[in-house]
């Protein structure tokens, strides 16, 4: 009679077994609203006891927050809000939800935690940006209540350090991994350690730590390899990537993007084209983006770049920026990227801010107002002219262009305008002979409350200098300098003497120099020559100018001055001297030009 019993009970709880693991298989696969939809219709309302099934269906809710609630209502309501598996896995659906503040609430008022607990309450405060919190938490667990943490959770903290700046606590924990016995290493845990030493610029204990590791693979030694590159150690790298392939380690495709800042450097991007080639990765439509930056920041060929862009299979916003930047780098293949853009919106790609930022750039670069107002009219139809830096591109253009009106235009359009938006349009005004307006807006920046930095000090010095405002220029120039939170740099420096060189103050100029807390630079000099040739000085702007050809014997422009000084004292021996020296040399001195745009023609 008991054995018919248990069979009956046996056949009946059958079918809800095989929901139960059907439910378990679905969120397994991460067929979440499947398996949330089962739950519901089979589960939620019956009255079966669903406590094992809890933090399964609860890690479901991930795009369900209210659904979420309700089961945290359902746990309440039921007491299962003792049961650690359950608290734990709505901590961590809490995190998800970016509900900080609860999943603590949560984990404060367990009765019982478990080491799961504290992972999942210090995962939760890393993920939402809660960094000093999860690094407090973390010594909290290990210090008071004495958990040892997995390697999964160290990994997880030891980023945390290098974004707080907390290294001190880093290497503490490095410390740890090796004294206190009872904790485990993983491949997961030393990976981390090498990134973070990297981040705090010790190349020698990354290498120490790398070369330690018993187990390495292709995440290691891109993280030692994406490391050199950021620390310009190019040949490092290079070397790393060899004996990575000679311990029999496959790269992946963030291997060898990480690598090619290091190949472009050292010219061996077709090496690494043909490697990529060779194994796969180039129809990966990422990786052919970063080639195409590759060639394009160590000027490679066009017809190379554009080569790997006709064969990439996805041809997405990211591939048709890239190869639009390339061409918008060099001044004769402007017009080119203008017509890849149309070529771009033909294709029903949307351009991005990225992609509209190169192509102001370009018309910039061509003087071509004509082109500019054409972005700046997609740029306002498609949303995009809110950008801060697409405003910022437009004051230059504009202004580069000679509409003043429309530069200043552009800068009333703004909805938000930071230190570099006002610098554009004081540069604006001080570029076109507007010195009193630069001034009255460099006035009305400070009184906004933006904080005066080394970009508009350069903007409103230059217009100074532009205007003959040499008084008003000392004056910003001696406050900037008493201002301890400023950085004076050479390029105000320059522009500083340039200022009181053409305004005739020559030794003010000298004396400025020789109290100069860093080396002048040549364009420093050049500056003073020009100013003491300019006012009759041309003796010692003929001992400056040597002293400069000298120190750059293959700058042209320092021969060209020199003999410009000569000629202004008439001594024409000497320029003829210079002349023949820049023959022997095979120095030519370039030549400015000025172009007159017409209806989209240049004339």
């Amino acid at each position: 009679m008991g054995k018919r019993i248990k069979r009956f009970i046996s056949t009946l709880s059958s079918p809800f077994s095989e929901v139960h693991n059907t439910i378990k298989q679905l969120v397994v696969k991460g067929k979440y609203d499947q398996a949330l939809e089962l739950y519901t219709a089979k589960v939620h309302c019956s009255h079966t006891s669903s406590t094992f099934l809890l933090p399964s269906i609860i890690k479901a809710c991930v795009h369900d927050q209210l659904f979420g609630f309700q089961l945290h209502s359902y746990v309440l309501k039921n007491g299962y809000s003792s049961e650690s598996a359950i608290s734990n896995s709505l901590i961590s659906m809490y995190a998800k939800f970016f509900e900080t503040k609860t999943a603590y609430q949560l984990f404060d008022t367990m009765p019982d935690r478990d080491i799961i607990s504290w992972n999942s309450m210090i995962n939760c405060y890393y993920m939402n940006g809660y960094l000093l919190e999860s690094l407090e938490l973390f010594k909290e667990m290990y210090n008071v209540h004495g958990f040892v943490p997995k390697p999964e959770l160290i990994a997880s903290v030891v980023p945390a350090c290098v974004q707080t700046k907390n290294f001190k606590l880093g290497r503490a924990i490095h410390a740890l991994t090796i004294v206190d016995e009872r904790m485990e290493t993983s491949i997961l845990l030393t990976t981390a350690l090498v990134d973070f030493y990297w981040k705090c610029c010790e190349p020698d204990l990354a290498f120490l730590v790398f070369q330690r590791m018993e187990v390495k693979n292709e995440v290691s030694w891109t993280a030692m390899i994406s490391g050199c590159v950021a620390e310009k150690l190019h040949i490092e790298a290079v070397e790393l990537f060899r004996s990575m392939q000679f311990e029999n380690v496959k790269p992946n495709r963030v291997t060898l993007t990480s690598l090619l800042p290091a190949c472009a450097e050292l010219k061996y991007g077709k090496e690494i084209q043909g490697y990529a080639f060779r194994h796969g990765f180039d129809s990966d439509a990422k990786f052919s983006s970063a080639v195409v930056h590759m060639y394009s920041g160590c000027g490679g060929a066009l017809q190379t770049i554009k080569n790997v862009f006709d064969r990439s299979t996805k041809k997405d916003v990211v591939m048709w920026t890239a190869l639009i930047t390339s061409y918008t780098r060099n001044k004769s293949s402007c017009r080119e990227a203008i017509k890849l853009f149309n070529e771009m919106l033909l294709s029903g790609i949307q351009p991005n801010d990225v992609t509209l930022l190169a192509l102001i750039c370009a018309c910039t670069n061509l003087l071509s107002v004509c082109h500019g107002r054409g972005m700046h009219g997609y740029a306002f139809t498609s949303g995009l002219s809110s950008h801060l830096f697409i405003g910022n591109s437009l004051i230059n253009m504009y202004s580069k262009c000679g509409f003043l009106k429309d530069s200043a235009q552009a800068f009333q359009e703004m909805s938000i305008r930071d230190s570099a938006s006002w610098s554009a349009l004081i540069n604006a005004y001080g570029t076109h002979g507007f010195g009193d307006k630069a001034l009255e807006l460099f006035n009305e920046m400070k009184e906004s409350g933006i904080k005066t930095d080394s970009i508009a000090l350069l903007a409103i010095l230059s217009a100074c200098n532009h205007c003959g405002l040499s008084e008003e220029g000392k004056e910003i120039f001696d406050e900037a300098s008493k201002d301890r939170s400023c950085s004076i740099t050479v390029e105000l420096y320059a522009c500083y003497i340039d200022l009181l060189g053409r305004a005739g103050k020559l030794e003010d100029a000298s004396e400025v120099i020789s109290r100069m807390p860093i080396k002048p630079t040549n364009r420093i000099w050049s500056s003073l020559i020009s100013s003491c040739k300019l006012h009759g000085r041309l003796e010692v702007a003929e001992r400056l100018a040597h002293k400069l050809a000298k120190s750059e014997p293959e700058n042209a422009a320092n021969y060209a001055l020199l003999s410009l000084v000569y000629a202004e004292s008439g001594n024409w021996p000497g320029v003829e001297d210079v002349r023949r020296d820049m023959k022997e040399r095979k120095l030519r001195k370039s030549y400015g030009f000025s172009r007159i745009e017409l209806d989209d023609k240049i004339l």
